[in-house]
Protein backbone atom coordinates (compact mmCIF):
# COMPACT_ATOMS: atom_id res chain seq x y z
CA UNK A 1 0.00 0.00 0.00
CA UNK A 2 2.77 1.96 0.73
CA UNK A 3 4.68 2.32 -2.50
CA UNK A 4 1.01 2.17 -4.67
CA UNK A 5 0.34 5.93 -2.09
CA UNK A 6 3.15 7.15 -2.89
CA UNK A 7 3.14 6.37 -6.88
CA UNK A 8 -0.63 8.08 -6.77
CA UNK A 9 0.68 11.04 -4.82
CA UNK A 10 3.34 11.31 -8.00
CA UNK A 11 0.35 11.13 -10.54
CA UNK A 12 -1.05 14.02 -8.57
CA UNK A 13 1.80 16.14 -8.18
CA UNK A 14 2.99 15.50 -11.94
CA UNK A 15 -1.01 16.65 -13.02
CA UNK A 16 -0.31 19.56 -10.66
CA UNK A 17 3.12 20.71 -11.55
CA UNK A 18 2.48 20.36 -15.59
CA UNK A 19 -1.21 22.17 -15.59
CA UNK A 20 -1.59 24.04 -12.34
CA UNK A 21 -4.61 21.65 -11.91
CA UNK A 22 -6.47 18.20 -11.96
CA UNK A 23 -4.23 16.69 -9.22
CA UNK A 24 -7.71 16.10 -7.38
CA UNK A 25 -9.68 15.12 -9.96
CA UNK A 26 -7.07 12.45 -10.40
CA UNK A 27 -6.62 11.52 -6.14
CA UNK A 28 -10.40 10.99 -5.21
CA UNK A 29 -10.50 8.15 -7.83
CA UNK A 30 -6.99 6.76 -7.12
CA UNK A 31 -7.86 6.55 -3.96
CA UNK A 32 -11.04 4.73 -3.90
CA UNK A 33 -10.24 2.50 -6.33
CA UNK A 34 -6.99 2.16 -6.24
CA UNK A 35 -6.45 1.99 -2.34
CA UNK A 36 -10.07 0.85 -1.25
CA UNK A 37 -10.48 4.41 1.05
CA UNK A 38 -13.89 5.54 2.20
CA UNK A 39 -15.09 8.34 -0.58
CA UNK A 40 -15.45 10.35 2.48
CA UNK A 41 -12.09 9.81 3.81
CA UNK A 42 -10.89 10.28 -0.08
CA UNK A 43 -12.34 13.66 -0.26
CA UNK A 44 -10.35 15.16 3.00
CA UNK A 45 -6.99 13.26 2.20
CA UNK A 46 -7.48 14.58 -1.51
CA UNK A 47 -8.07 18.29 0.04
CA UNK A 48 -5.01 18.17 2.48
CA UNK A 49 -2.20 16.38 0.07
CA UNK A 50 -3.27 18.47 -3.28
CA UNK A 51 -2.79 21.73 -1.14
CA UNK A 52 0.11 20.79 0.85
CA UNK A 53 1.41 19.54 -2.74
CA UNK A 54 -0.04 23.16 -4.60
CA UNK A 55 1.96 24.85 -1.76
CA UNK A 56 5.41 23.32 -2.79
CA UNK A 57 4.94 24.23 -6.20
CA UNK A 58 3.46 27.89 -6.07
CA UNK A 59 6.63 28.67 -3.68
CA UNK A 60 8.77 27.50 -6.20
CA UNK A 61 6.40 29.45 -9.03
CA UNK A 62 6.71 32.34 -7.04
CA UNK A 63 10.06 32.54 -7.19
CA UNK A 64 10.57 32.38 -10.49
CA UNK A 65 7.73 35.54 -10.91
CA UNK A 66 5.21 33.48 -12.44
CA UNK A 67 2.33 33.84 -10.07
CA UNK A 68 0.31 36.74 -9.91
CA UNK A 69 -0.63 37.28 -6.41
CA UNK A 70 -3.68 39.59 -6.90
CA UNK A 71 -5.54 38.16 -9.26
CA UNK A 72 -4.82 34.53 -7.33
CA UNK A 73 -5.98 36.20 -4.07
CA UNK A 74 -9.07 37.61 -5.51
CA UNK A 75 -9.37 34.35 -6.89
CA UNK A 76 -8.80 32.58 -3.26
CA UNK A 77 -10.89 34.79 -0.75
CA UNK A 78 -13.84 33.92 -3.21
CA UNK A 79 -13.55 30.30 -3.02
CA UNK A 80 -12.68 30.03 0.88
CA UNK A 81 -16.23 31.57 0.85
CA UNK A 82 -17.62 29.44 -1.42
CA UNK A 83 -16.00 25.94 0.52
CA UNK A 84 -18.26 25.69 3.10
CA UNK A 85 -21.41 26.17 0.99
CA UNK A 86 -20.23 23.36 -1.39
CA UNK A 87 -19.51 20.74 1.20
CA UNK A 88 -23.36 21.88 2.55
CA UNK A 89 -25.04 21.17 -1.16
CA UNK A 90 -22.69 17.82 -1.66
CA UNK A 91 -25.00 16.41 1.50
CA UNK A 92 -28.00 17.11 -0.50
CA UNK A 93 -27.17 16.61 -4.38
CA UNK A 94 -27.05 12.64 -5.47
CA UNK A 95 -23.66 11.67 -5.98
CA UNK A 96 -24.43 10.54 -9.54
CA UNK A 97 -26.11 14.28 -10.33
CA UNK A 98 -23.01 15.62 -9.12
CA UNK A 99 -20.94 13.26 -10.95
CA UNK A 100 -22.26 13.96 -14.22
CA UNK A 101 -22.71 17.69 -14.05
CA UNK A 102 -19.00 17.57 -13.05
CA UNK A 103 -18.03 15.61 -15.89
CA UNK A 104 -20.11 17.80 -18.46
CA UNK A 105 -18.16 20.58 -17.05
CA UNK A 106 -14.78 19.79 -17.56
CA UNK A 107 -15.85 18.77 -21.03
CA UNK A 108 -17.13 22.27 -21.79
CA UNK A 109 -14.48 23.66 -20.70
CA UNK A 110 -11.48 21.55 -22.10
CA UNK A 111 -13.13 21.90 -25.43
CA UNK A 112 -13.09 26.22 -25.26
CA UNK A 113 -9.89 25.95 -23.90
CA UNK A 114 -8.63 23.42 -26.87
CA UNK A 115 -10.09 25.93 -29.64
CA UNK A 116 -8.21 28.54 -27.91
CA UNK A 117 -4.98 27.07 -27.79
CA UNK A 118 -5.89 26.95 -31.63
CA UNK A 119 -6.04 30.60 -32.06
CA UNK A 120 -4.09 32.11 -30.14
CA UNK A 121 -0.27 32.85 -29.57
CA UNK A 122 1.40 33.54 -25.79
CA UNK A 123 4.11 35.66 -24.57
CA UNK A 124 5.30 35.43 -21.46
CA UNK A 125 3.03 37.52 -19.14
CA UNK A 126 -0.66 37.73 -21.13
CA UNK A 127 -2.52 35.73 -23.83
CA UNK A 128 -4.67 38.15 -25.84
CA UNK A 129 -7.76 35.85 -26.95
CA UNK A 130 -10.21 36.67 -29.58
CA UNK A 131 -12.96 36.83 -26.41
CA UNK A 132 -11.09 39.45 -25.24
CA UNK A 133 -12.32 41.85 -27.77
CA UNK A 134 -15.90 40.65 -28.01
CA UNK A 135 -16.99 38.83 -24.85
CA UNK A 136 -17.28 39.87 -20.93
CA UNK A 137 -13.50 39.15 -20.00
CA UNK A 138 -11.03 41.89 -18.60
CA UNK A 139 -8.74 43.70 -20.10
CA UNK A 140 -4.39 43.81 -19.68
CA UNK A 141 -2.79 47.16 -20.39
CA UNK A 142 0.66 47.26 -22.62
CA UNK A 143 3.27 46.17 -20.38
CA UNK A 144 0.67 43.12 -19.91
CA UNK A 145 -1.38 44.23 -15.78
CA UNK A 146 -4.38 42.78 -15.31
CA UNK A 147 -6.60 46.19 -15.46
CA UNK A 148 -8.80 45.56 -12.41
CA UNK A 149 -12.05 47.36 -13.42
CA UNK A 150 -15.40 46.64 -11.25
CA UNK A 151 -16.86 44.39 -14.01
CA UNK A 152 -13.28 42.35 -14.19
CA UNK A 153 -13.48 41.97 -10.36
CA UNK A 154 -17.07 41.33 -10.51
CA UNK A 155 -16.74 38.45 -12.73
CA UNK A 156 -13.27 36.79 -11.24
CA UNK A 157 -14.96 36.83 -7.72
CA UNK A 158 -17.99 34.79 -9.33
CA UNK A 159 -15.83 32.13 -10.91
CA UNK A 160 -13.57 32.38 -7.87
CA UNK A 161 -16.90 31.30 -5.29
CA UNK A 162 -17.76 28.96 -8.25
CA UNK A 163 -14.46 27.33 -7.63
CA UNK A 164 -14.88 27.09 -3.97
CA UNK A 165 -18.17 25.38 -4.33
CA UNK A 166 -16.91 22.42 -6.58
CA UNK A 167 -13.73 22.16 -3.68
CA UNK A 168 -16.31 21.51 -1.39
CA UNK A 169 -18.79 19.41 -3.14
CA UNK A 170 -16.08 17.04 -5.04
CA UNK A 171 -12.62 17.50 -2.96
CA UNK A 172 -10.59 19.16 -5.88
CA UNK A 173 -8.60 21.91 -5.19
CA UNK A 174 -10.68 23.51 -8.29
CA UNK A 175 -7.66 24.20 -10.59
CA UNK A 176 -8.95 22.66 -13.86
CA UNK A 177 -11.80 25.72 -13.82
CA UNK A 178 -9.30 28.28 -12.18
CA UNK A 179 -6.40 27.75 -15.18
CA UNK A 180 -9.24 28.29 -17.90
CA UNK A 181 -10.47 30.80 -16.14
CA UNK A 182 -7.41 32.83 -15.92
CA UNK A 183 -6.68 32.11 -19.42
CA UNK A 184 -10.00 32.95 -20.96
CA UNK A 185 -11.19 35.38 -18.61
CA UNK A 186 -7.99 37.42 -17.81
CA UNK A 187 -5.98 36.95 -20.94
CA UNK A 188 -3.41 35.42 -18.51
CA UNK A 189 -0.33 33.44 -20.15
CA UNK A 190 -0.49 29.62 -19.53
CA UNK A 191 1.98 29.47 -17.59
CA UNK A 192 1.58 32.40 -15.44
CA UNK A 193 -2.08 30.89 -15.07
CA UNK A 194 -0.48 27.81 -13.60
CA UNK A 195 1.52 29.37 -11.18
CA UNK A 196 -1.41 31.23 -9.98
CA UNK A 197 -3.29 28.63 -10.26
CA UNK A 198 -1.02 26.97 -7.63
CA UNK A 199 -1.44 29.47 -4.67
CA UNK A 200 -5.71 29.49 -5.42
CA UNK A 201 -5.36 25.77 -4.85
CA UNK A 202 -3.09 25.83 -1.64
CA UNK A 203 -5.69 28.72 0.14
CA UNK A 204 -8.95 26.71 -1.25
CA UNK A 205 -7.70 23.23 -0.43
CA UNK A 206 -7.09 24.70 3.29
CA UNK A 207 -10.62 25.69 3.66
CA UNK A 208 -12.44 22.21 2.49
CA UNK A 209 -9.45 20.64 4.96
CA UNK A 210 -10.64 23.03 7.82
CA UNK A 211 -14.55 22.53 6.80
CA UNK A 212 -13.98 18.64 6.48
CA UNK A 213 -12.06 18.61 10.23
CA UNK A 214 -15.03 20.80 11.74
CA UNK A 215 -17.91 18.20 10.41
CA UNK A 216 -16.19 15.44 12.28
CA UNK A 217 -14.69 13.92 9.25
CA UNK A 218 -11.59 11.84 9.67
CA UNK A 219 -8.61 12.47 7.47
CA UNK A 220 -6.06 9.42 7.50
CA UNK A 221 -2.66 10.88 8.74
CA UNK A 222 -0.48 7.79 7.27
CA UNK A 223 -2.39 7.82 3.98
CA UNK A 224 -2.35 11.88 3.32
CA UNK A 225 1.53 12.09 4.08
CA UNK A 226 2.83 9.31 1.57
CA UNK A 227 0.67 11.07 -0.99
CA UNK A 228 2.20 14.12 -0.24
CA UNK A 229 5.81 12.93 -0.42
CA UNK A 230 4.98 11.63 -3.96
CA UNK A 231 3.19 14.70 -4.84
CA UNK A 232 6.26 16.80 -4.22
CA UNK A 233 8.45 14.55 -6.41
CA UNK A 234 5.80 14.25 -8.80
CA UNK A 235 5.71 18.51 -8.88
CA UNK A 236 8.95 19.03 -9.45
CA UNK A 237 8.85 16.51 -12.89
CA UNK A 238 6.05 17.99 -14.07
CA UNK A 239 7.38 21.52 -14.13
CA UNK A 240 9.99 20.73 -15.42
CA UNK A 241 8.20 19.32 -18.14
CA UNK A 242 6.02 21.91 -19.13
CA UNK A 243 8.69 24.04 -19.24
CA UNK A 244 9.32 22.23 -22.48
CA UNK A 245 6.06 22.69 -23.57
CA UNK A 246 5.00 25.87 -25.20
CA UNK A 247 1.58 27.04 -24.51
CA UNK A 248 -0.78 26.34 -27.06
CA UNK A 249 0.36 22.87 -26.89
CA UNK A 250 0.27 22.95 -22.27
CA UNK A 251 -2.74 24.19 -23.22
CA UNK A 252 -3.77 21.12 -25.58
CA UNK A 253 -2.06 18.94 -23.24
CA UNK A 254 -4.43 20.49 -20.16
CA UNK A 255 -7.80 19.81 -22.25
CA UNK A 256 -7.42 16.08 -23.21
CA UNK A 257 -6.44 15.40 -19.73
CA UNK A 258 -9.74 16.80 -18.67
CA UNK A 259 -11.49 15.46 -21.32
CA UNK A 260 -10.13 11.62 -20.41
CA UNK A 261 -10.91 12.17 -16.78
CA UNK A 262 -14.32 13.13 -17.76
CA UNK A 263 -14.71 10.04 -20.02
CA UNK A 264 -13.83 8.15 -17.15
CA UNK A 265 -16.03 9.48 -14.94
CA UNK A 266 -18.80 9.20 -16.86
CA UNK A 267 -17.86 5.78 -17.74
CA UNK A 268 -17.98 5.05 -13.72
CA UNK A 269 -20.93 6.39 -13.45
CA UNK A 270 -22.85 4.44 -16.05
CA UNK A 271 -21.23 1.38 -14.66
CA UNK A 272 -22.04 2.03 -11.15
Amino acid sequence: MTGLALIFGAVVGLSLGLTGGGGAIFAVPLLVYGLAVPAREAVGVSLAAVGATAFVGFLHRLRVREVELRTGMLFAVAGMLGAPLGAQLSELIPDALLLSLFAGLMGIVATRLWRQAGRSACGVNTCPTKDQASGPTCQRDETGTLVLTSRCAVLLVLVGVATGVLSGLFGVGGGFVIVPALVLFSGMAIHRAVGTSLMVITLVSASGVATHVWSGRDIPVAVTALFVVGGVAGMFAGQALGRRLSGPRLQRTFAVAMLLVAVFIITRNVIA
